[in-house]
């Protein structure tokens, strides 16, 4: 008979120990086994072997194993870090159907293809550790109408980066660069002291990132617009949103119309499409018409270059700062091209 009980307690103790071992190694119930530490175990393994009941204290010097164990990821946790790895891996997709989100006011003289530009596939990533993005400003002291007591250095324009068109491109370099995207943010007054030749030193600033960094995809030229109403006061062009009131923006292309060469005019006119219809798809109204020009705006150093017009002289300097948010969210949506 102790024979037989003995086999009966060993042959039990295997089949503990086995549930156990495919509990581990299966997941179906990872969590409460891991919640039985290792001497724990042991005694409920010494009790079928023996019918004793004993209680196995841990080392003193060694704390219990339940302590020790890695904490894992909550499920909350580990669905978002999947969402942002689906983020990463996809790609924004436009139809012609989407060419019906974008009004174009074209001044040069050319005929374009919208639909065609539109769903051109855009080859880029601006993710990585490499700068993707150069924010620049050709007339950097543009400023906003003045309801924060900044000093002017003439009617809506200032100096002073805290409160011009620069302090629009910081919020901008700062969203985008949360979104995960390396930004160079040049903060050079080219149209101080003299507005005049402006183009031409903004021109030699980007010549020179180029240069430094050729990993640079996105060029932004961010600027405000000016325009007055029968009154002669300046207008605002501003929009509603959850958020508070944003400045619209407008989307300038160049063209080689005017005489200047720029071989990237109609690459440069099919990404201003893709963002001024991601915008709209976001935050719809945010932008005014689509604008392609005669003039080349320095363009042509790059495929991937665009003027942003962040509202109007008449807007709220902190309505051009919350449509640098939605420009930044824009691109984030871009960041791994169309298809």
């Amino acid at each position: 008979m102790d024979t037989d009980r003995r086999v009966l307690q060993v042959g039990a103790a295997a089949v503990v120990c086995a549930l156990l071992f495919r509990l581990l190694g299966g997941g179906v119930m990872e969590t409460t086994v891991q919640a039985l530490s290792q001497q724990r175990v042991a005694e409920i393994i010494l009790f079928l072997e023996t019918g004793r009941a004993v209680r196995i204290q841990p080392p003193a010097d060694e704390p219990p194993l339940e302590d020790t164990v890695p904490r894992h990821t909550e499920p909350e946790e580990t669905m978002a870090l999947l969402s942002e790895d689906i983020e990463e891996q996809s790609a924004v997709a436009f139809s012609q159907t989407d060419a019906a989100l974008i009004s174009v006011r074209n001044s040069s003289s050319y005929d374009i293809d919208l639909a065609g530009a539109l769903t051109k596939p855009l080859s880029w990533d601006l993710t990585g550790e490499e700068p993707t993005v150069l924010i620049i400003h050709t007339h950097g002291t543009e400023s906003y109408v003045n309801t924060e007591g900044y000093a002017e250095s003439s009617p809506y324009r200032s100096l002073d980066e805290g409160y011009n068109v620069i302090s629009v491109g910081a919020r901008l370099a700062e969203a985008l660069t949360q979104k995960g995207i390396c930004v160079l943010h040049d903060r050079t007054l080219h149209d101080h002291p003299s507005y005049n030749g402006s183009y031409n030193q903004a021109r030699q600033t980007v010549s020179k990132y180029l240069a430094q960094y050729p990993s640079i995809q996105l060029v932004l030229d961010i600027h405000r617009d000016a325009a007055t109403d029968a009154d002669g006061n300046q207008v605002a062009h501003a929009l509603s949103t959850e958020k508070g009131s944003a400045a619209k923006m407008m989307l300038v292309l160049g063209s080689h119309t005017a005489g200047l060469p720029h071989a990237n005019w109609q690459e440069n006119f099919a990404l201003g499409a893709k963002l001024h219809a991601q915008l709209e798809k976001n935050q719809p109204g945010i932008c005014r018409q689509l604008n392609l020009r005669s003039s080349r705006f320095n363009q042509d150093l790059m495929p991937g270059m665009v003027l942003v017009e962040m509202g109007a002289a008449g807007n709220t300097r902190q309505e051009a700062l919350l449509s640098a948010e939605i420009l930044a969210q824009a691109i984030a949506d871009l960041a791994h091209g169309t298809q």
